[in-house]
């Protein structure tokens, strides 16, 4: 079947009431019909659920399909897109391993790098997205994990995944990738070598702003310790959220499209603009990194990233001045979003290192929603003209 046809027919098996759409499985726990069963369950010699903060048949559908949509051999689903971050490093990385990540990722999964793995003894480096030549001499014996966003948030900066791969297997290492930007329908990490694709559920997935979620597909052996761990630690996404997503991704990959088309249209409408320093779109033909974007991903994703000539203060002035755009700390909603990403995401980063990402003090980042794009681009030109 196509990705789009299992997004909708992969399913858990009707109940007695035979009912066409899922329902809702919302219980702490599972019952048996003797203490066999019952040990059984416990010694994982059955499938049979157990507990929800294991497994839940909303919560193993959502994963099913991320994983059928990815291409992976298993998943685990997880209560956030951090919990996803944070589990897939914790269950595989150990006292003295060192992880290699891009430079370019979420303010608070740098956080999570600079900040805690070194409690646990884990050494970490970073190297630049826009310099694919220093990935190899960057690797160490030590070196266990490599981490990328592709494309970045916020500076749609876009990653050769093909490279990495080559690089990942040649060296024996574990090459995890943050897909929530593209989504299976723009991109599929492991078709280049990935071992592990976590994403955001609450992003692109959901794609109406209502619950928050995560998920971590890949290499069944890798899944299974990430399992073990997340089943201990108790990051568990709720069996609700699970099937609100469950459903949401019946419709991803319309609304990918329609999100794709949207962001185009207004990349290459505001690019030349003359309040603009830059416009960023990854299927622009000025993006630094566009021949890897069109190799690799299927569509430009929904995020559009621009520079305000006046920095700091037209950045603010910008936002003042929308009307119809969101203000919020979220993406890929059906309503279009507006941020600052030097005051917000990424606020907790020093100037310097916002700098050495690129994130400038005029940046702004748009996700596309599903407006028309007439007033999308309405919205966005008249902000312009007042800052």
């Amino acid at each position: 079947m196509h990705p789009s046809t299992k997004a909708i027919r992969t399913q858990i098996n009707r109940t007695d009431e035979m009912e066409h759409a899922t329902p809702m499985f919302l219980t702490s726990s599972f019952c048996f019909d003797n203490a066999e069963d019952m040990r059984a369950a416990f010694a994982d010699e059955s499938d049979d659920n157990i507990y929800s903060r294991f497994s839940n048949p909303n919560v193993n559908e959502f994963t099913d399909k991320m994983v059928a949509l990815e291409g992976a051999e298993g998943g685990f689903a997880t209560a956030s897109g951090m919990s996803a971050v944070f589990g897939a490093f914790m269950a595989l990385l150990k006292k003295g391993d060192h992880l290699l990540s891009c430079s370019s990722i979420f303010g608070s999964t740098h956080t999570v790098i600079k900040k805690y793995l070194p409690n646990f003894g884990i050494e970490y480096s970073y190297v630049a997205a826009d310099k694919p030549g220093d990935w190899e001499a960057a690797i160490r014996p030590n070196t266990k994990m490599i981490y990328v966003e592709t494309p970045t948030n916020p500076g749609l900066e876009v990653i050769d995944l093909e490279m990495l791969g080559a690089l990942a297997k040649k060296h024996n290492i574990i090459l995890n990738v943050d897909n929530c930007f593209a989504t299976p329908f723009g991109q599929r990490p492991i078709e280049y070598g990935a071992d592990l694709v976590v994403h955001s559920a609450t992003k692109w997935i959901d794609g109406q702003g209502r619950v928050l979620g995560g998920v971590i597909v890949g290499k069944k052996e890798l899944i299974h310790e990430i399992y073990l761990f997340c089943r201990s630690t108790g990051p568990a996404l709720s069996p609700f959220n699970a099937w609100v997503l469950s459903k949401s991704l019946e419709t991803l990959d319309v609304r990918m499209e329609r999100h794709a088309k949207n962001a185009l249209a207004i990349a290459t409408t505001l690019e030349g603009h003359e309040k603009l320093s830059f416009v960023r779109y990854p299927f622009l033909n000025s993006h630094p990194q566009h021949e890897i974007a069109i190799k690799q991903m299927k569509n430009g994703g929904g995020i559009v990233c621009f520079e305000l000539k006046g920095g700091l203060d037209s950045g603010r002035n910008f936002l003042n001045n929308l009307k119809m755009l969101s203000l919020t700390a979220n993406l890929g909603d059906t309503r279009s979003i507006a941020s600052h990403p030097a005051s917000t995401t990424h606020a907790k980063l020093t100037e310097e290192e916002r700098r050495s990402v690129n994130i400038t003090p005029g940046l702004i980042r748009i996700s596309v929603g599903l407006e028309h794009v007439d007033d999308i681009l309405a919205d966005i030109l008249q902000a312009l003209d007042k800052s």
